[in-house]
C-alpha cells in the first residue's frame, strides 16, 4: 500500500484516490506538505533538527513543507521514519485537529506489580507523561536521565513516598513534587490502598542538538 501512494505521488497522470478527478500533484503534495510541517511542530522538532533525524537537507524540509517541488520516494520514506509515521499517513488529507484515543489504544506496562500508563499517544521530543498505579506496599525505582533534566510527581489519590538522593518526600493527594531528573528516585505506596500518581519529565536537549 504504502509502495502504491510514493507512485501516486510521483506520476502526475494518476489521481488522488481519496478525491476522485483532482490532479495527485496538486492534492497529495498538499497533503505531504501539511503532514510534515504538523507532524514536525508537534514533536517539538525544528527543520534543522528534523534535517538531522532524516538525512534530508533542511532546504528541501523547507521546500517540502512549503509545497514545492517534487519530492523523491526517498526523501518520503526518510522523513515518515524520522517522524514515526508511515507512509500512507504523511500521504493521507490531514486529521482534524483533535485526535480521540481510548484508553484501551494507549500503551500500559507493568514494571512488578506497578502498572503504567502512557499518557501522550504522540512521540513529543523531550517529553513524557505516565500514570502509575501502586498497590499498598509497592516500590518503583525510577530511571536517571541525563543531567539538566526535570521531574514531577503528582498524587492523585493515596499516600506515595518520593525518594531522592537519600532523601524522602511523603505525598498526599493534590501535592506535587519536582526535582531533578538525574539523581537516582524511587516511589513506595506507604499507605493501606492503591495509589496513583502522574510522572511528567521535561528531558535537556542532547548535547549536539542547538536551540530553534
Amino acid at each position: 500500500m504504502h509502495d502504491r501512494q510514493c507512485v501516486v505521488l510521483i506520476d502526475d497522470r494518476l489521481e488522488d484516490r481519496h478525491n476522485p478527478g483532482v490532479a495527485h500533484g496538486e492534492a497529495l503534495v498538499d497533503y505531504f506538505s501539511s503532514n510534515v510541517r504538523e507532524a514536525r511542530t508537534r514533536r517539538g522538532l525544528t527543520q534543522d533538527e528534523l534535517a538531522r533525524l532524516s538525512g534530508v537537507p533542511r532546504s528541501t524540509i523547507s521546500n517540502v513543507e512549503g509545497g514545492d517541488g517534487n519530492p523523491t520516494l526517498h526523501v518520503i520514506s526518510a522523513l515518515a521514519d524520522a517522524l514515526r509515521l508511515s507512509i500512507e499517513e504523511l500521504l493521507s488529507p490531514p486529521r482534524a485537529g483533535c485526535q480521540l484515543f481510548r484508553a484501551a489504544k494507549l500503551r500500559v506496562q507493568q514494571r512488578g506489580g506497578v502498572q503504567i500508563q502512557k499518557l501522550l499517544p504522540h512521540a513529543i521530543a523531550g517529553m513524557e507523561i505516565d500514570r502509575m498505579t501502586l498497590r499498598a506496599g509497592d516500590r518503583l525505582t525510577g530511571t536517571p536521565h541525563r543531567p539538566g533534566t526535570h521531574e514531577y510527581l503528582y498524587c492523585e489519590r493515596g499516600k506515595l513516598s518520593l525518594h531522592v538522593a537519600g532523601e524522602r518526600f511523603d505525598l498526599r493527594a493534590g501535592d506535587v513534587a519536582a526535582f531533578p531528573g538525574d539523581q537516582r528516585h524511587s516511589y513506595y505506596n506507604r499507605g493501606t490502598t492503591s495509589a496513583i500518581g502522574f510522572s511528567v519529565v521535561t528531558l535537556s536537549p542532547l548535547s549536539d542538538e542547538s536551540p530553534s
